[in-house]
């Protein structure tokens, strides 16, 4: 879908994230965790091209016209375009397309899975509520796994908390949680686990490697959601691709990230490029 969505509230949630509330067409509904939607960001050419962002949550409000849907997204202001989204206020209007990409495979409950651990760093974070959200609905034992360089990289940790989660956070500064990585953190509870576990991550490359690397050791699924630049947003540009796991010089393996992904089975992507 495109449409144009209007904005009910962008407000700071940590020195240089945000989170920005718009309203969208009931249809959207049907967005499932781990989509995006590629958003454009003032009427000119400059920004030229849309910029990528999750769903974060979706809802419903009371409307003088009925019941109003809507859908969350965080964001980290890093250049000109997010720079842009940061300055719009309650009434504005940008244009949207999405919901768009392969989101997260539910499965079919805890019991073909057991613990459900989702693994997230930094803004990475943000299509890890919706997920978790669903997963809470099915009865599933979800934990999170918050990483970030500082506290301040550790977002709506008391939303994730308030749908029954249990949040582990590791910060590299140690100024919350444990000091180190989350992966750490995250293999420390997988020695200590009985029964079986399926992973969820979206973050850094370097946390996808390591946790990708975990779970090939482990023999657990796992699926990571890929952040990378687009264009387009519907494969069209073939500009976001990531390597499959048959990649080689001589035989190119090479996977859309907007289409195909952005998520994906970790087994399914060549980690050692």
């Amino acid at each position: 879908m495109q449409f144009a969505a209007k904005i009910l509230s962008n407000a700071r949630i940590s020195p240089g994230y945000w989170r920005i509330r718009l309203t969208a067409p009931r249809e959207f509904a049907c967005a499932r965790p781990g989509q995006f939607v590629m958003a454009r960001i003032g009427g000119g050419i400059d920004p030229l091209l849309r910029r990528p962002l999750a769903v974060f949550n979706l809802g419903a409000q009371a409307s003088a016209e009925g019941p109003q849907a809507w859908f969350e997204m965080l964001y980290r202001v890093v250049g000109k375009g997010t720079g842009l989204l940061s300055t719009l206020r309650e009434g504005d209007a940008i244009d949207i397309l999405g919901p768009l990409g392969k989101g997260f495979d539910l499965g079919g409950g805890d019991e073909d899975g057991g613990e459900k651990l989702l693994v997230g760093g930094g803004i990475g974070l943000a299509p890890l509520h919706l997920l978790a959200r669903e997963l809470v609905k099915r009865r599933s034992p979800v934990r999170l796994f918050a990483g970030g360089r500082a506290r301040d990289d550790l977002l709506c940790l008391a939303e994730f908390e308030g749908l029954g989660v249990e949040c582990h956070c590791a910060t590299e500064d140690g100024s919350f949680g444990v000091r180190g990585l989350v992966t750490a953190a995250l293999d420390r509870h997988l020695d200590a686990l009985e029964g079986k576990a399926t992973l969820y991550a979206c973050g850094p490359d370097g946390m996808l490697r390591a946790l990708a690397r975990i779970a090939a050791e482990r023999s657990l699924p796992c699926q990571v959601s890929l952040e990378a630049h687009m264009a387009c947003g519907v494969g069209a540009c073939l500009g976001c691709v990531a390597a499959g796991r048959r990649h080689s010089p001589q035989t190119p393996d090479y996977r859309c990230i907007c289409t195909e992904g952005p998520v994906f089975e970790a087994s399914e992507l060549k980690w050692d490029i």
